[in-house]
């Protein structure tokens, strides 16, 4: 099954209202891709272009509760409608956008699947568990988009607060790291995600 990951967040669409048609095109005279007030947008024309001639670079995140010792007792799960009508299960998933660090970018995606009062509790230097290479053709690596060839820098984070699914993630199941590495849910996930949720307990130790 393909990745379907919010593409870009839709609060950032700009409106008919606020389009700044005078820098349309720009993009092609040095300018910023998308111009107007929010110089991160891509149309779905330059998004389409872009996605075809280079990797698109993502972060992912794996929620996590722990215990007082730090071990991960509960692994969260998103459902999620992606824009063809399918209910699938995932992970916090988003691109990185230009000028954005790759921290502001993870506190950005978590923030925007799992609600403002999450509360994620990322390190002051984020080093990704793994690496996942998403390509659009099944069976160069586990992961596949069949929209585009992606790099995602994956982290498992752990998040103290209430939990409140927005945009496309209707809800998170927290689920033990024994029924998250489940063949059940296996099934359930999307693009090769099962490899990253195994990959994600693997990394703390509770893969077993």
């Amino acid at each position: 099954m393909a990745v379907r990951t919010p593409d870009p967040d839709p609060q950032d669409q700009p409106s008919d209202d606020d389009a700044d048609f005078s820098a349309v095109g720009a993009a092609g005279f040095g300018g910023v891709p998308g111009g107007g007030a929010n110089p991160a947008w891509l149309s779905d024309i330059e998004l389409a272009e872009i996605r075809r001639r280079m990797p698109v670079l993502y972060v992912e995140a794996v929620p996590v509760r722990t215990d007082g010792t730090g071990q991960v007792t509960q692994v969260g799960i998103l459902l999620r409608a992606t824009p063809m009508g399918e209910i699938t299960r995932t992970i916090v998933s988003g691109r990185v956008r230009f000028g954005e660090t790759v921290r502001d970018a993870l506190f950005r995606h978590l923030e925007n699947d799992l609600g403002p009062m999450a509360f994620p509790l990322l390190p002051p230097s984020p080093v990704p568990f793994t690496v996942a290479e998403y390509f659009p053709i099944p069976g160069v690596s586990a992961y596949h988009d069949d929209r585009q060839h992606a790099v995602s820098l994956a982290f498992v984070v752990p998040v103290t607060g209430t939990i409140d699914p927005r945009q496309d993630a209707l809800e998170v199941t927290w689920m033990t790291p024994e029924e998250a590495s489940s063949a059940t849910l296996a099934s359930e996930m999307e693009g090769g995600r099962a490899t990253l949720i195994r990959a994600a307990l693997a990394s703390v130790g509770m893969l077993r």
